[in-house]
C-alpha cells in the first residue's frame, strides 16, 4: 500500500530533478537523487522518474553514478523500453578513462534483467576481459557467468571458455578465483571446470596470495585432481602442509579434506594429518561464535569415528559451559561418552552428574542417557550415580533413569541384579508414557528379582481407567502375563482383573485384541504361553563390544567440511553404485600395496599383508563376491534378526581359536569388512563370538563357537553357524573363505611367535 502523500512526493521530486537551477548545483542535485533512492527503498513507486534519473547518470561524480545505476537496475524490468535508452549511457561509460567507472558500468549493465539484454552486453564483457585494470577484469569474468544464466539453454561459446581458462593465469588473484567460479557455472552441465596438472599446480602455488574465502574455494576445486605418482602427491601435500595450521577454520577444514582425499591409499598420512589439525579443531570448538563452535564439535565427532583416542587427553575441553545453548551441550555430551577411558571415567561421570539437575528437562535427560551409555563399559560406577539420582524424587529424572536401566540391562545382562535392586528402591512411578513403558518392561522381564513387582503392577491396574496411552496398556498386559508365569500365586487375581477390564470395558480395539490373544494363549496352557512370551534371554556371560569399531577414514572423508556432519547424516554404502566405488577403492589400494605397507605400523604390517595374501590365494575373484562393510548394524537389530532367521550353513573350520587378544582379533576381522558385535570372556567355555558382514546385497550373520560337544573330534577347533538375508550361497562361500583365511593367518602368526 503506498504511503499517504506519495503522489505529491513523486511530483515534487520530478520537478526538482528537471529544474535547471538544481541541476547546476551538484550538491543539491545529488541530495535529490538520494531522496529518490530513499523513497524507493521505503516502498514508493518512483518509476515515473526513470528518464530524469537516466539524464542524471551523465556526470563525473562516482557517487551519483552509483545511485543512478542502483535505480536503473531496480526499475529496468518494469520499464524495459525506457531501459534501452539507458544502455547507450552505460556502454559509453564502459569506455570511460576511469577504470572504476568502466567496472561500475559493466557490473550494472550485467545486472539489468530485461529481454534481449545479452546482445548489448556481450561485446562490453569481451572487451572487459582484456582490460588493463584488474577491477574491470574481475567484473567482466563474473559477467560471463551472468550472461550464461540469462540464456542457459543456448550453446556455450568456446571462445569465452578459452578466454576464461587463459585468465586463470591472471596476475590478480581475485580474477583467477572469479574465473573458477564463472567456469563452474558455465560448464555445470558438462561437469564443471576441469582441473588438470598445470592448472592444479598453478592454483597450489597461488594459494598464499588469496584471502581465506578464496583459499577455501580453490581447495575445494582441487579435490577434482588426482596426482599421477607418489612423488607428485607428496610434493602437493608439502605445499598444503602450512595451511593445516591456518588461523581460519574454513581454510583448515578444506585443507584437511583435500589431504584425506589425496592420501586415500596412505592411511598413515591421513592419521598424521588428523593429528596435526587436532589443535586447530580444538580451537574451533572454543570459538566465540556459537555456529562455528558447533561446526567444530560436529567435525571432531566425525574424526572420532576413526581415531577415538585422538582427543582423549583433551576431554575437559568438551565440558559444557553454563551459558552455552542446548544444541552445543548435547553435542559435547555425545563426544564425552566417546572419550571415556579408565583414567578419566570418574571425572566425566561426575561432570555428567552435574548436568542431570539442570533446569532444562531435555538436557538433564540427555545427561542421564549419556551416563547409561558409559555404564555399558563401567557398570558399577554408573549404577551408583543413577541410583543416587532416584533419591532426588523428580519425575523427569526418575523417568530418564528407569529408561536408562532398561537399556542397560538390554546391553549388559550381567547388570540385571544391580538394576533390579535399584529399581526396587524407586518409590514413585514415572508419569510420562516412555517412563511407564520402561518400568513395565523391567517388571515383566525381571519381575522374579523384584519383590514388589506384583504390587507395582496392581497400582497401574487400579489407575487403568484414567490411562490414555494405548501403548502403555499393551505393555502392562505383556508385563502382567510374563510376571504371572514367574509368580502365579501373587499375579492370578491381578491378571484376572486386568484381562476382564481390557476385554469387557476397554474401548481401544488394539488393547482389546491384545488381551483376547493373551486370554486364548493362557487357555492353551501355561507351557505354550511360556514358549511364546518367555523367549531366550541374552547370555549374561557375553561381553558387548562397547562403542563402535574404528572406521576407515575413507568412509567419511568425502563428507568432511560439508553439511553432512552438521546434519548428523552418515555416508553409508547402501546401493550398488556405492559398492562398486568401494571395490574400485580396494583395487587402488592393492596397486599401491607396497607404499601403504611401508607407512603402516610394524605390528600391523605383517598381519595385514598376510591376511591379504591368504585372501588372494583362497578367493577366486571370478566366482566369489567381495565383502563390504555397509551400514552399521545395532545390537538390537542383530539379536532380532538372529532369532528370526534359520541357520543357512554350519561348518567346522578346522582352525583353533587364535591366541591373540580379542582386540587384535576384532581389528583383523575389520580389515576384511567383518564387523564383530560381541564375544565371551577368553576363559569362558564354550567360547563364542558374533559378527556380521555383507556381500552382493546379502546380510550375513555368523556365530563362532569353540568346540562342538556333539563332535568330540572337533574339540578345540572353531565351528561357524551362518544366517543370511536374503539367501545367497555364493555370499556364504565368500564369507567362509575370508573368515578361514583370517583365522589361519592369525593362528600361524601366533604359533611362529
Amino acid at each position: 500500500m503506498p504511503y499517504f502523500g506519495s503522489e505529491e512526493t513523486v511530483k515534487d521530486l520530478k520537478r526538482a530533478l528537471s529544474n535547471p537551477n538544481i541541476q547546476a548545483d551538484r550538491l543539491r542535485y545529488r541530495n535529490y537523487i538520494v531522496r529518490v533512492i530513499r523513497s524507493m527503498t521505503q516502498g514508493l513507486d518512483v518509476s515515473s522518474l526513470f528518464m530524469d534519473m537516466v539524464k542524471a547518470s551523465a556526470t563525473v561524480d562516482i557517487v551519483q553514478k552509483k545511485l543512478v545505476y542502483l535505480y536503473m537496475v531496480t526499475y529496468a524490468s518494469r520499464k524495459p523500453d525506457l531501459a534501452l535508452l539507458a544502455i547507450n549511457t552505460l556502454r559509453k561509460d564502459c569506455a570511460d578513462p576511469n577504470p572504476m567507472v568502466r567496472g561500475l558500468a559493466l557490473r550494472n549493465m550485467c545486472n539489468l534483467r530485461m529481454p534481449g539484454i545479452t546482445e548489448y552486453i556481450q561485446q562490453p564483457i569481451l572487451s572487459g576481459l582484456r582490460d588493463k585494470a584488474s577491477y574491470v577484469r574481475r567484473v567482466a569474468v563474473l559477467g560471463c557467468a551472468k550472461m550464461h544464466s540469462l540464456q542457459p539453454n543456448t550453446e556455450i561459446d568456446p571462445s569465452v571458455v578459452n578466454e576464461l581458462y587463459a585468465l586463470l593465469r591472471d596476475p590478480d588473484p581475485v580474477v583467477m578465483v572469479n574465473c573458477l567460479r564463472a567456469l563452474e557455472e558455465i560448464l555445470r552441465d558438462e561437469g564443471g571446470v576441469v582441473i588438470n596438472k598445470p592448472i592444479a599446480h598453478h592454483l597450489l602455488n597461488r594459494l598464499k596470495d588469496l584471502d581465506s574465502w578464496a583459499q577455501s574455494e580453490v581447495l575445494t576445486f582441487l579435490l577434482r585432481y588426482r596426482p599421477r605418482s607418489d612423488d607428485e602427491l607428496f610434493d602437493i601435500l608439502s605445499l598444503l602442509d602450512d595451511f593445516l595450521h591456518s588461523a581460519h577454520a574454513p581454510v583448515m577444514a578444506a585443507t584437511l579434506r583435500l589431504f584425506l582425499h589425496l592420501a586415500t591409499a596412505h592411511p598413515a598420512v591421513q592419521a598424521d594429518a588428523l593429528l596435526r589439525v587436532r589443535g586447530p579443531l580444538l580451537a574451533t570448538c572454543g570459538s566465540a561464535f556459537r555456529e562455528l563452535r558447533f561446526a567444530g564439535l560436529c567435525h571432531v565427532q566425525q574424526v572420532l569415528r576413526s581415531q577415538p583416542a585422538l582427543y582423549g587427553n583433551h576431554y575437559k575441553r568438551f565440558f559444557c559451559g553454563y551459558s552455552e545453548p542446548g544444541y552445543i551441550k548435547f553435542r559435547k555430551m555425545e563426544i564425552l561418552v566417546e572419550l571415556v577411558n579408565d583414567e578419566n571415567v570418574a571425572l566425566v561421570l561426575e561432570e555428567l552428574k552435574s548436568y542431570c539437575t539442570d533446569v532444562s528437562t531435555e538436557l538433564a535427560q540427555a545427561a542421564i542417557a549419556a551416563i547409561g551409555r558409559i555404564g555399558r563399559t563401567y557398570t558399577e560406577k554408573s549404577l551408583d550415580i543413577l541410583t543416587g539420582l532416584l533419591a532426588l524424587k523428580q519425575e523427569h529424572i526418575a523417568s530418564a533413569v528407569i529408561q536408562t536401566f532398561r537399556d542397560l540391562v538390554w546391553f549388559c545382562p550381567q547388570s540385571s541384579a544391580a538394576v533390579c535392586k535399584a529399581a526396587e528402591g524407586c518409590d514413585e512411578s514415572p508419569q510420562d508414557n516412555e517412563g511407564k513403558q520402561a518400568l513395565l518392561w523391567l517388571l515383566g522381564e525381571y519381575g522374579e528379582q523384584i519383590s514388589g513387582a506384583p504390587y507395582v503392577l496392581e497400582g497401574f491396574i487400579d489407575s487403568l481407567k484414567v490411562e490414555l496411552c494405548s501403548v502403555v496398556k499393551m505393555e502392562l498386559l505383556t508385563a502382567a502375563v510374563k510376571l504371572f508365569l514367574c509368580r502365579p500365586a501373587e499375579m492370578q487375581d491381578i491378571l484376572g482383573r486386568l484381562l476382564h477390564y481390557c476385554i469387557e470395558e476397554e474401548s481401544d480395539m488394539c488393547v482389546r485384541d491384545r488381551a483376547l490373544m493373551y486370554y486364548q494363549l493362557l487357555q492353551s496352557g501355561v507351557d505354550e504361553t511360556r514358549k511364546v512370551l518367555l523367549g531366550p534371554k541374552s547370555d549374561p556371560s557375553m561381553t558387548v563390544l562397547t562403542g563402535r569399531p574404528e572406521e576407515p577414514v575413507n568412509l567419511w572423508a568425502s563428507s568432511f567440511n560439508t553439511l553432512s556432519p552438521l546434519c548428523g547424516t552418515v555416508a553409508c554404502l547402501e546401493n550398488a553404485s556405492a559398492e562398486n566405488s568401494v571395490q574400485q577403492l580396494h583395487s587402488a589400494e592393492e596397486e599401491d600395496e607396497a607404499e601403504e605397507l611401508k607407512l603402516s605400523p610394524p605390528e600391523q604390517t605383517l598381519t595385514t599383508e598376510a591376511i591379504e595374501e591368504e585372501s588372494l590365494c583362497t578367493t577366486d575373484a571370478a566366482e566369489e563376491l567381495n565383502l563390504t562393510a555397509g551400514p552399521m548394524l545395532s545390537h538390537e537389530a542383530f539379536e532380532r534378526l538372529w532369532l528370526e532367521l534359520q541357520v543357512a550353513h554350519q561348518q567346522a573350520l578346522g582352525v583353533p581359536r587364535p591366541a591373540d587378544p580379542l582386540e587384535t582379533l576384532q581389528a583383523a576381522f575389520q580389515l576384511v569388512k567383518i564387523q564383530t558385535l560381541a564375544f565371551t570372556r577368553t576363559d569362558a567355555v564354550p567360547w563364542k563370538a558374533y559378527m556380521y558382514s555383507r556381500a552382493g546385497g546379502t546380510l550375513i550373520l555368523a556365530e563362532l563357537l569353540q568346540g562342538a560337544p556333539e563332535e568330540p573330534e572337533s574339540k578345540g577347533n572353531l565351528l561357524v553357524s551362518v544366517k543370511q538375508q536374503p539367501e545367497n550361497q555364493q555370499a556364504i562361500r565368500s564369507f567362509i573363505s575370508v573368515l578361514r583365511s583370517v583365522l589361519q593367518t592369525l593362528s600361524s602368526h601366533g604359533s611362529q611367535n
